[in-house]
């Protein structure tokens, strides 16, 4: 990382003639970079420790995620397909995960120690990637506002894969504006690999490929030059992409496979979200998502700090608009494909990328709307800003703790808190403690909203002693486990099974009678085998 200049915000001169609004003057010298890094490095770890006793697996496919790396980790092996021990992930997140669980025995804190471990550490390619761009004081003010990002302090702490993705995401784009700065191929290079490693965690990272190869053949005046770069990073990026797809084309006949299982997936999504909501309200909802999701995640005083900072320097610093269009592209393609095609699901953590890139932009947006006025004006705002930082996430996260119903299962996905309902959490609990504890086993119903995933998560229960439904060998476990205790969900298809039998409070399964115990809460029910 080099380090900008005391005097100016940008370290070496760029394409095009900076405006003096986008070339504030740094007054003060620059503290240390070392001080800097580690005052925002705790910023940074503070809240996400804070939340890692109380939070749990549950949004973000981090309980899937986790026993996939547990059964890698039982057979480490490289990965080269969806069949091969992925599915509909990338790889690289189960590999590190899996090196988790080597070390770390309790299964649901292992993936967490991971995602804390990137979550914490992503404000140092933010920090370098601003500073570099705006100045140091903008890259204290972009990693202050991270690290109370309310979204990211749920991935954090969750063992889903968005803590890690962005992590490299802006490492390559830090690596961008090194190469970019002081004209130079090997951060360029550099900034390919570790896309490579992006695609290899989260397939929203490919998009960038491409468009990072428009934006670097387009930047500045000179075209040859433009052309070098664009085809040189194009050519690094390659590796993974085309290992992942001729793996796939040669165990399913096609190289975009995963890709495709995914698209299903959201065309259910949708499908779902049309009928409970009807087209026009979905596709309202949809075209106001990404700036939603700003507001609501990184506070208003943030987002509208970033939108304005976006705005003026794409005015004024033309040396700095691919950044801008690195956000802007993605979000209006994701945009029209769901309020227009409709073959496409928003979701909180598919903005991740595009939020995080609002960031840097937070410091000059803060010099935009004071301007000239006084240290009073300036105060009061940041005081605004910052108060709001806080309290968005704080009054989220007390909303939405091991609370249910209504506006919170809206809201916990993109809360700072995550917790699994409370009815699963009392199930959990209770087959952990009887059945687990005493070596005994358990059927489990599957539920539509993947409940049961998570009950078996915190179960404690190994494979071996589950019967799950949403299983194909769900009789070969029911013969071998011979259960104590059945779980049914409320629209869980074990009740249309041709071996059950459902009686009041009795249920019948292949001839066994099961009796429902007190004091389990809907939609979930509890029996015993009698």
């Amino acid at each position: 990382m080099s380090s900008a200049s005391p005097v100016s915000v940008t370290s070496s001169p760029a394409p095009g003639a900076p405006s003096a609004l986008s070339t504030v003057r740094e007054l003060a010298p620059e503290p240390s970079t070392r001080w800097l890094l580690g005052l925002l490095l705790a910023a940074a770890l503070l809240p996400r420790l804070l939340l890692m006793p109380i939070n749990e697996n549950f949004y973000g496919d981090a309980v899937a995620r986790t026993e996939l790396a547990e059964r890698w980790a039982r057979e480490p092996h490289l990965i080269t397909s969806y069949k091969d021990g992925a599915f509909q992930f990338g790889p690289l997140h189960l590999y590190l995960v899996g090196a988790a669980l080597k070390g770390v025995p309790d299964k649901a804190l292992a993936g967490r120690l991971v995602s804390l471990l990137f979550g914490v550490l992503s404000v140092v390619p933010l920090f370098a990637l601003t500073r570099r761009l705006f100045g140091w004081r903008a890259g204290v003010a972009a990693g202050l506002a991270f690290s109370v990002w309310g979204m990211h302090l749920q991935m954090s702490t969750t063992a889903a894969s968005e803590a890690l993705s962005l992590f490299l995401m802006l490492w390559t784009f830090a690596l961008l504006a090194e190469g970019l700065d002081e004209n130079r191929m090997g951060p360029l290079f550099k900034a390919a690999l570790v896309l490579n490693l992006a695609c290899a965690t989260r397939y929203d990272a490919w998009l960038f490929m491409p468009l990072l190869c428009l934006l670097l053949l387009f930047w500045g005046p000179d075209r040859i030059a433009g052309f070098t770069r664009a085809v040189g990073f194009g050519i690094v990026c390659l590796p993974f992409p085309l290992l992942w797809m001729q793996g796939n084309e040669m165990a399913h006949g096609d190289p975009f496979y995963p890709v495709k299982i995914v698209e299903q997936f959201h065309e259910q999504w949708v499908k779902d979200g049309v009928a409970w909501m009807g087209p026009l309200r979905y596709r309202l909802e949809s075209l106001g998502f990404w700036p939603g999701m700003a507001f609501i995640t990184l506070s208003p005083g943030v987002a509208l700090l970033g939108m304005v900072g976006m705005w003026r320097t794409w005015r004024s610093r033309p040396d700095v608009r691919w950044l801008t269009l690195a956000a802007l592209v993605p979000t209006a393609y994701f945009t029209f494909r769901a309020a227009v095609l409709m073959d496409f699901q928003p979701l909180g953590r598919f903005t991740v990328t595009e939020l995080a890139l609002l960031l840097p932009f937070v410091g000059p947006g803060f010099e935009a709307c004071v301007g000239a006025r006084g240290p009073g004006v300036r105060k009061a705002l940041a005081a605004v800003c910052g108060v709001l930082a806080v309290a968005v996430p704080l009054g989220m996260g007390l909303f939405t703790f091991r609370a249910d119903g209504g506006p919170r299962d809206t809201m916990r996905p993109v809360s700072p808190t995550s917790t699994n309902p409370v009815p699963v959490m009392q199930v959990a609990r209770f087959l952990k403690e009887e059945a687990a504890a005493k070596g005994g086993a358990a059927v489990l119903d599957d539920d539509p909203r993947y409940l049961d995933l998570q009950l078996a998560f915190f179960s404690g229960l190994p494979d071996e002693r589950l019967a799950r439904v949403r299983w194909e060998t769900f009789r070969k476990h029911l013969r071998e486990a011979q259960p104590e205790y059945l779980v049914r969900f409320d629209e869980g298809s074990l009740v249309k099974d041709k071996g059950v039998t459902l009686r009041g409070r009795t249920l019948v399964l292949d001839g066994v009678e099961y009796g429902e115990l007190d004091g389990f809460s809907a939609p979930l029910h509890v029996y015993r085998r009698r």
